[in-house]
């Protein structure tokens, strides 16, 4: 079991707050990084996103309103890749990181695979 993790996490996410307690029920003390707070940089973001093999539209918040007002529905990958790196909050959340891999916690369930 992977006993470090990073969790991009916004806590005002109930997803986000399910996983994190998934991940201390499990034993694991998480660093958690505020994205909003603290957005990962270009690169960051853009390793999160090759870890975990995502595409920027696979892990773009698609229900949020900005997303709409950017037109990213029709965009491409480069294009929802800049919105996501100038507006953290087009980030889908939560992405776990440990050493087992990277996940999009989306079911939450699927963070169970890199523990």
């Amino acid at each position: 079991m992977a006993k470090i993790a990073t969790i991009y996490h916004n806590p005002r996410c109930s997803t986000s707050r399910k996983v994190l307690a998934l991940l201390e029920e499990s034993g694991v003390q998480p660093t958690v990084v505020k994205y909003l707070d603290t957005p990962p940089s270009r690169d960051g973001l853009r390793k999160l996103l090759d870890d975990a093999g995502l595409q920027p539209s696979e892990a773009v918040r698609k229900r949020e309103a900005l997303f709409k007002e950017l037109g990213l529905a029709e965009a491409t990958e480069e294009a929802i890749f800049d919105a996501m790196a100038s507006n953290p909050i087009l980030i889908e959340r939560p992405i776990v990181v440990t050493d087992k891999g990277t996940r999009l916690a989306r079911p939450v369930e699927s963070v169970r695979e890199i523990l």
